[in-house]
């Protein structure tokens, strides 16, 4: 046997200097600076086509002073009693438009969910939800003029089919987003869909359901001023009325109402909501 004591030994694998490492290759950017340059283009198109007097920028702020002046400087308080009237007549049509709008999109919204619905329906409805939140309030309220007239109802039923886009997709979203351990609970021991619905499901998103309806409530009472603008009744109307006439003592008088008023109903919604989420502390 015949022992090869002069064989070459290979060389040991080398370990690479910490200060010779390859880096990775830097990311491209070219994509973001594409997006960029287009959304600039974007901007100087729009404004270009608007044709803006620039020139009129800087009397902007003195005219913006001068018309706060005329509304706040000495309001006129004489119209307080029918302001306050038609400030309760908007939240009365931001409530009734909440509570249909709740009442529509929670079980459409539930069905919509993955895991509820079947395809198509879960299909149909999300298409359904993203038609009527590509509808501002004030076009649906336009449309329902030549049906139901100039009356408050018109204002609650836009601030009602608005809302359940929105509100529908809050509930599927907020569906899809529980918690998987109650729902497999159930389906074990044999249970259905709506016994899934009932009993895992509704439980879990009660709470933040009720938390989004509040806000609905939020929303429609800022919208139902916009809304009485085209005639739907409300402290928007009268707002309408007097700016044009062009009476602003009471135009200031007006917004002191409404400012108020959305202020005092978002601090009690809020803190009702917070209740609802975080219970009593």
């Amino acid at each position: 046997m015949t022992v090869m004591l002069n064989a070459p030994v290979p060389d040991a694998p080398t370990a690479p200097l910490p200060g010779s490492r390859d880096l990775p290759p830097r990311p491209s950017r070219v994509a973001a600076t594409a997006w960029a340059i287009a959304a600039a283009l974007v901007v100087l198109a729009a404004a270009g086509t608007l044709q803006i007097s620039w020139s009129d920028l800087p009397s902007v702020p003195g005219q913006v002073a001068h018309y706060l002046r005329l509304m706040f400087e000495a309001p006129n308080w004489e119209k307080l009693p029918r302001a306050l009237f038609e400030t309760w007549r908007s939240i009365s049509m931001a409530w009734i438009g909440a509570m249909l709008c709740v009442a529509v999109s929670i079980p459409l919204g539930m069905l919509a969910a993955n895991g509820v619905g079947p395809l198509w329906v879960r299909a149909l409805l999300r298409g359904i939800f993203a038609v009527l939140r590509a509808v501002p309030e004030v076009i649906i309220a336009l449309v329902l003029l030549t049906v139901t007239g100039l009356t408050p109802l018109t204002g609650a039923l836009a601030l009602a089919i608005a809302g359940i886009g929105t509100q529908g997709k809050w509930v599927y979203e907020t569906v899809e987003s529980a918690q998987e351990g109650a729902v497999e609970a159930v389906r074990a021991a044999g249970g259905t869909t709506a016994d899934v619905t009932r009993w895992a499901i509704w439980p879990a998103v009660a709470p933040a359901l009720l938390s989004f309806a509040l806000y609905r409530f939020e929303i429609n009472i800022r919208t139902s001023a916009v809304l009485g603008l085209v005639g739907a009744g409300g402290i928007g109307s009268m707002l309408s009325n007097y700016t044009n006439y062009r009476q602003w003592d009471t135009v200031g008088m007006l917004l002191i109402v409404v400012i108020a008023a959305t202020m005092l109903m978002d601090a009690v919604s809020g803190a009702i909501r917070r209740r609802i989420m975080n219970g009593s502390r």
